[in-house]
């Protein structure tokens, strides 16, 4: 059955498989900007549709990359966000929110790898691989939240402004906080107070005034490339 699995998923990934780094992108989008804030506001029902959204995420890493070992990485962090699923409706678990920060951590990291490796391979540049730059920008937001969160439950008042408390608002503010954080904005309503917390804040901040021009270059110097063939 896995053989006959794989066997699909080489099938898959032989067509044009940018499109999929457009699709994966409108789905992290909805997640981070629609169903986190609905949540937020005490809809629990698009915690459902943020499952179903891990799970095409999944589908879409795996026809990407295809590597057993970025399978295996997803498949954990999306049992772990089923189990907390269930954890919150039945049982109050104090580690919660702990295994949620490492779950979508792995996810964050994976999907990174495997999107910068669509991204920046060999072959013409295309507009779906343009989106895909987008898709890791969004994904390095994401991977520092869930470090804001690790560093939040360990040491208490890291940040003023946030509670760190498992309740459906929370993975809102740490997204919130990420990308002001990553785009300089720095509203100033949550703030960095541990040590620990602003070295973080400022490595992001590094990288979200790196990352454009970086890209950019990146994108102009492989497309040149292949045009000069």
């Amino acid at each position: 059955m896995t053989e006959g699995l794989m066997g699909t998923v080489g099938q898959l990934r032989r067509v044009d498989r940018d499109w999929l780094l457009t699709l994966l992108t409108a789905v992290l989008t909805l997640m981070i900007f629609v169903f986190a804030p609905l949540q937020a506001a005490g809809i629990f029902v698009f915690q459902t549709f943020a499952i179903a959204g891990l799970l095409v995420i999944i589908g879409g890493t795996l026809i990407i990359s295809g590597h057993p070992i970025a399978f295996g990485l997803m498949s954990i962090a999306f049992i772990t966000n089923f189990v907390v699923f269930f954890l919150r409706l039945f049982y109050s678990w104090p580690y919660n929110l702990h295994l949620l920060a490492a779950a979508w951590f792995i996810i964050a990291v994976t999907v990174g790898c495997v999107v910068a490796q669509a991204v920046f391979g060999a072959g013409r540049i295309t507009y779906h691989r343009i989106v895909g730059a987008i898709l890791l920008y969004l994904f390095i937001a994401v991977a520092f939240a869930t470090l804001f969160a690790f560093v939040g439950l360990s040491i208490s008042d890291a940040f003023k402004g946030i509670a760190f408390e498992d309740d459906l608002a929370l993975a809102s503010s740490l997204f919130y906080l990420s990308f002001v954080t990553l785009t300089s904005t720095g509203y100033g309503d949550i703030i960095p107070v541990h040590p620990l917390a602003r070295s973080l804040c400022n490595i992001e901040m590094i990288i979200g005034q790196l990352y454009p021009a970086t890209i950019l270059a990146r994108l102009v110097t492989l497309e040149l490339g292949v045009g000069s063939k």
